[in-house]
C-alpha cells in the first residue's frame, strides 16, 4: 500500500554559492521529504530565496522540515504552509491565451488563476463605486469579507500592502495575510492578492505580479 503525503511551500532563505541548494536538499531527504519543485523567488548581495514544493509523508510534522533546512550553515525558512499541486512557472503564458479567447470571461478567468502562479491563498478585482470601492470579481477561496475606507485606491503602481493597517478586515488580520496589489490596467481598477499566514511577497513577485497584469490589462475588454 502506497503511504500517504501531504505536500507543503518553504521558503527558505540561502547563501547563493553552489552546493548550498543541494545540501537542504539532501537534509530534507533524510527526513522522507521529496522535492517537487524549486522557483528562484529573489536572488542578489550573495543571498537567494527560493520556493521549494516538497512531499512529506503522513505522520511526519512540518516542523521536521524547518529542523532538516536550518541544519545547513546560513539556510534560514521563512515560512512553512500546506500546498495543493506542483508550481508552473508556464501557467503565464497558458493563463493569457485562456484569456484572449474569452475576453468578456478574462477577468473571471485572471482572478481564478493568477494565485496560482503568485503563489498566493486567494485574489479580488476591486473597482470605484461612488465614494468607495466594490468588488468586480473574486477567486473562489477569496474570503467573503469586504473592505471598506481603503485609503491607497485608487493605485498607481505595484506594491505590497501592509496587513496591520485598519482598513484591512479583521479576520484578514487575525490569519495573518500578506497582501500585495496592482493596477489592472487602469488606477481604479487594482487586483488584490492575499496569503493567509504568509510568507511575505517579495520585491521580485511584486513586479512579476505588475508584469502578468500588464499583458493580461491588454486583452481585456474595458
Amino acid at each position: 500500500m502506497e503511504a500517504f503525503t501531504l505536500s507543503f511551500l518553504i521558503r527558505v532563505q540561502l547563501p547563493d554559492r553552489p552546493g548550498t541548494l543541494g545540501a537542504v536538499a539532501s537534509a530534507l531527504g533524510e527526513i522522507g521529504a521529496d522535492i517537487l519543485s524549486v522557483d528562484v523567488v529573489e536572488r542578489g548581495s550573495g543571498l537567494a530565496i527560493d520556493d521549494l514544493v516538497v512531499e512529506l509523508p503522513s505522520g511526519r510534522l512540518p516542523d521536521t522540515l524547518i529542523t532538516a533546512a536550518e541544519s545547513i550553515e546560513g539556510v534560514e525558512v521563512d515560512a512553512v504552509r500546506p500546498y495543493a499541486g506542483i508550481l508552473d512557472t508556464h501557467r503565464e503564458l497558458e493563463l493569457v491565451e485562456e484569456i484572449a479567447e474569452e475576453p468578456k470571461k478574462g477577468l473571471e478567468i485572471f482572478t481564478e488563476g493568477v494565485p496560482k502562479i503568485i503563489r498566493a491563498g486567494w485574489a479580488i478585482v476591486v473597482g470605484p463605486n461612488g465614494t468607495g470601492i466594490t468588488r468586480l470579481t473574486a477567486s473562489s477561496a477569496a474570503p467573503e469579507t469586504r473592505m471598506s475606507d481603503v485609503p491607497w485606491f485608487p493605485l498607481e503602481r505595484a506594491t505590497v500592502l501592509d496587513g496591520e493597517e485598519e482598513w484591512v478586515p479583521e479576520t484578514w488580520r487575525e490569519l495573518g495575510t500578506e497582501l500585495a496589489a496592482t493596477p489592472l490596467g487602469k488606477p481604479d481598477r487594482v487586483l488584490v492578492v492575499g496569503r493567509p499566514g504568509g510568507p511575505m511577497f517579495r520585491a521580485a513577485e511584486v513586479a512579476r505580479l505588475a508584469h502578468l497584469a500588464g499583458i493580461v490589462a491588454v486583452v481585456l475588454p474595458d
